[in-house]
């Protein structure tokens, strides 16, 4: 069999994303473990002029339904960005979840020459075709954001490792 644009896209983004709200699981439970409250995880950055973690995980989402919307054409739901609690997150997970798996896979196979802009403030759209977009600019946006709650997370002491960040196939 081979790889197709749903298969590299909806599968990848449905298992990071449950990996994603497993690690907020932990997250909630190494706050009560250690008697702090949670939100100072969730208000947490490296660096001062850095997104902090909730908003890496809501961009996550948003990275996840903005592809598959544009590859497929189908319209995303729209989410507010009001989350301030881990279960709110998780939610909104779920949710993006939710909608990229109900995206039919004939809807997204086949677009590797679709035409696809990716709007920026404050100037131009980016243009790609869509395999170039999905392999250089949603895959990657997606797994940044991803990867950053993760770092965020290991470096504010939860008990995290590669194998939560994987998941198990």
């Amino acid at each position: 069999m081979s790889i197709t644009m749903h298969s590299a896209s909806v599968p990848v983004f449905v298992r990071m994303l449950k990996n994603l709200s497993a690690i907020l699981d932990k997250a909630e439970q190494h706050a009560e473990s250690r008697k702090f409250d949670v939100a100072v995880l969730l208000g947490s950055r490296l660096a001062p002029d850095m997104l902090p973690f909730t908003r890496q995980v809501l961009i996550a989402c948003d990275s996840a339904k903005f592809a598959v919307s544009r590859l497929s054409g189908v319209d995303a739901p729209s989410f507010p960005d009001t989350e301030k609690t881990i279960a709110e997150l998780k939610e909104r997970i779920a949710k993006t979840i939710e909608y990229v798996q109900s995206i039919p896979p004939e809807k997204v196979n086949g677009t590797e020459d679709k035409p696809v802009s990716v709007p920026i403030r404050g100037t131009e759209p980016l243009q790609y075709i869509g395999e170039s977009y999905l392999k250089h600019h949603a895959l990657p946006n997606f797994y940044f954001h991803v990867t950053t709650a993760y770092d965020l997370l290991r470096h504010n002491g939860v008990q995290l490792g590669k194998a939560d960040f994987l998941g198990r196939a």
